[in-house]
């Protein structure tokens, strides 16, 4: 390998007519047999060694994220954690004000109102086709600064809309800018943790999207009715603007591509050898990278059937989730006769379940994978492992739909429905977590692109289903209503069966394997 004590000493040599290593794939056999990370990391290793001018990683180079101290890498998931609580934090935190900014705008159209909240949540099925792509050429980094900068912005136009219609054109745009953090956090993960380490790093970006649409509705609940439901979006303002500040001074680069580039242009500046080039450069323009990374969510969605199956379950739980946070005042209202700070509190069910479940999978994600590895493959990790645990997930979703339609359908003490949703969160997060997961796993070398292929399907589900939630609650009453998703939820329970059995076997299939995302 050119190490770069060697390159120093090294003289500039004519260039070579050599194939170079694509950022996304570096060699046809790599994309063929394993999107593992180290696996790819021993492949650009071996171009370096039959090339001098390849620039690679040393093998304790700290400058590589892999290699970077606990304390270091514990900070910078720190601060995108906290980028990726607050995007899912703003989408609800105006929900439980939604009665007061209609009576503020004269409409009484329940659609409209729910698609306040909603329309949120379709921002994030545009933005990651723009930042995963970007992400993948120009690092994470300015990435996260950029999109923190414009959601501040977005935040402080909605909280100084003066019309219904403003305030969800820029509540789209808020959530557009808001969607880079869930898009590229996994990505973030993956340049930092090898797979035997990421479910517990994973455990902390997950939370985010399952656990702040939860907490959302009880803060903004409660400020809006002290201080008007302007206050819900000033306070996101102030917060978006606290993470534009930690993300400037305390996050850092994280991928790869970039930081071998910069290593490359500084050993030539060093050497004088204008030859060398970093083991992943493609000698391709930024244009033409971006044309090809830009599809590459949407072609990962139509031809892995692993990436479209597994995003199809997240999204039903997803739609799900939002679904039950937009009507909550319809039936904790209607049903129990709340007024809007107790309904406001009956979201930390969901919230108090989603804890809970991010904490068993949490503790238990890496254990059972490496358990499962030893046992089964000789200590290697296969991203199956991660299934067992998604399949608890798959089953307790359906029983806590059927608990809390039925519960508030026959209108029995208020606290067996809130431990209906209670299961619901604790079970969303035990299927969310592992298959994204799954999918970074099994895609790692895609691992932004795979995570804005599975939060574009989500969101587009997140942001329509809640809208049909009054009507289905008007024609099928809480309990078949909510039957009529369990049984949907019912219907997804084979998907981690059947990739536990089959996963591997599609990921290596010579059909599959020679896709060109």
């Amino acid at each position: 390998m050119a190490s770069e004590k060697e390159l120093t000493n090294q003289e500039p040599e004519t260039s070579r007519n050599t194939s170079h290593v694509d950022e996304a794939i570096f060699t046809k056999d790599v994309e063929r047999q394993s999107n593992d990370a180290g696996d790819m990391d021993d492949t650009a290793e071996k171009a370096a060694l039959e090339d001098p001018n390849v620039v690679n990683w040393d093998v304790d180079d700290p400058e590589n994220p892999m290699n970077w101290p606990s304390s270091k890498k514990i900070g910078v998931i720190a601060v995108v954690a906290f980028i990726t609580m607050l995007s899912p934090f703003a989408s609800t935190m105006s929900a439980s004000a939604t009665p007061l900014i209609m009576d503020d705008f004269h409409s009484t159209n329940e659609t409209l109102g729910a698609f306040v909240t909603s329309v949120y949540i379709l921002g994030y099925a545009f933005g990651p086709l723009a930042w995963a792509p970007l992400s993948e050429l120009y690092g994470r980094m300015p990435i996260y600064n950029i999109c923190n900068i414009l959601f501040l912005i977005f935040s402080i136009a909605c909280a100084v809309a003066n019309n219904l219609g403003a305030l969800i054109a820029f509540r789209f745009f808020a959530g557009i800018a808001a969607s880079c953090a869930i898009t590229i956090s996994s990505g973030t993960v993956a340049d930092l943790y090898p797979v035997e380490k990421r479910g517990k790093a994973m455990s902390s970006m997950i939370l985010g999207p399952l656990f702040g649409p939860a907490v959302g509705p009880v803060a903004g609940g409660y400020l809006a009715q002290a201080k008007g439901w302007r206050w819900t979006f000033w306070l996101v303002t102030i917060l978006a603007g606290a993470a534009c500040i930690i993300s400037f001074v305390f996050n850092r680069e994280t991928y790869a591509y970039v930081l071998l580039k910069k290593k490359t242009a500084r050993l030539q500046k060093e050497t004088g050898n204008t030859e060398l080039r970093s083991a992943l450069d493609t000698g391709r323009t930024p244009q033409q990278l971006f044309k090809t990374a830009i599809v590459r969510p949407i072609r990962m969605l139509v031809l892995s059937p692993i990436v479209f199956l597994m995003s199809l379950v997240m999204a039903a739980v997803y739609g799900y989730l939002y679904l039950l946070l937009t009507t909550y005042p319809r039936v904790f209202g209607s049903q129990y006769d709340f007024s809007e700070k107790s309904i406001a509190l009956v979201y930390l069910g969901v919230g108090v379940g989603s804890l809970l479940g991010l904490v068993f999978t949490g503790a238990i994600s890496d254990r059972l994978l490496n358990h499962l590895a030893k046992r089964y493959n000789g200590g290697k990790p296969k991203p199956e492992y991660r299934l067992p645990t998604m399949l608890v997930g798959t089953i307790l979703v359906p029983v806590g739909l059927f608990l809390y339609g039925w519960a508030a359908e026959r209108k029995v003490h208020w606290i067996a429905p809130v431990i209906g949703t209670a299961i619901l969160g604790g079970a969303m997060m035990t299927t969310f977590m592992p298959g994204l997961t799954y999918l970074i796993d099994a895609y790692t070398t895609y691992a932004a692109s795979v995570s804005a292929a599975a939060t574009v399907f989500r969101s587009l589900v997140g942001a329509l289903l809640p809208l049909a939630g009054n009507a289905m609650y008007d024609s099928l009453g809480v309990g078949w209503g909510n039957s009529l998703l369990g049984f949907v939820a019912v219907a997804c329970i084979p998907v981690p069966l059947f990739f536990w059995i089959y996963g591997e076997r599609l990921r290596t299939s010579k059909r599959l394997s020679n896709v060109q995302f």
